[in-house]
């Protein structure tokens, strides 16, 4: 699993910077590198570019894993090379952009946009499986969430408007509940969708506000 990041304009890094003109830019060498949005060439393309703005990049590090914890050694390491920086740039996932504003005292800002976590499907392809709603019905959709691979997140079965397999939203999205469906038939399951899934537990997603889970 990737989570999966895009590039932000330079012109809203701009923005966002402000009236700061000493930078640190801090790439990923996990998700970001591989699909090309934060390692070595990215953070190093970065910097170029920011100087072009006439903005001054004191330095840059690809750190290995953006959104774990850096060993005591190696976080001091760090914070001595950001020093004397106004702002730091970071080209990771939004997990990486916490960890690194953790360690520092100025504004840590994010370079990229944390589109979803997927799977590799294909290569260089990789598809959103999970939206983390903390409430699991696999075990009833044959191992396919319904919330996520139906466009619509239809609970209970499907809409009616999908067209040979394809969803009516877009033509080049699968029908999630066609998948459940396939999926179901394969298993000799399908006679599960005949029951009605409960209501959903909202209460276990984000929209309450950050979630947080302690080992007793």
């Amino acid at each position: 699993m990737k989570s999966i990041t895009a590039q932000k304009p330079l012109d809203e890094l701009l923005e966002n910077l402000g009236k700061a003109k000493m930078l640190f830019v801090v790439g990923c060498g996990t998700c970001p590198t591989v699909l090309g949005t934060g390692g070595v060439e990215q953070v190093s393309s970065l910097a170029e570019e920011l100087r072009k703005k006439g903005k001054q990049v004191k330095g840059s590090m690809v750190l290995p894993v953006a959104c774990e914890p850096l060993p005591l050694d190696a976080r001091r390491e760090f914070i001595s090379s950001v020093k004397g920086a106004e702002a730091v740039l970071v080209m990771s996932c939004a997990y990486g952009v916490r960890a690194v504003a953790d360690y520092l005292e100025i504004p840590v800002l994010p370079a990229l946009n944390t589109l979803f976590v997927g799977r590799e499907v294909g290569p260089g392809v990789f598809v959103e499986e999970c939206s983390q709603c903390g409430d699991c019905v696999l075990a009833l959709t044959g191992g396919i969430c319904p919330i996520t691979m139906c466009a619509k997140s239809l609970f209970n079965g499907p809409c009616g408007g999908s067209v040979a397999g394809k969803c009516e939203i877009n033509t080049e999205v699968p029908c999630g509940w066609q998948l459940i469906i396939d999926r179901l038939a394969t298993l000799g399951r399908l006679s599960q969708l005949g029951e009605i899934i409960p209501f959903h537990n909202w209460s276990t997603s984000p929209a309450g506000g950050p979630r947080r889970y302690s080992i007793e």
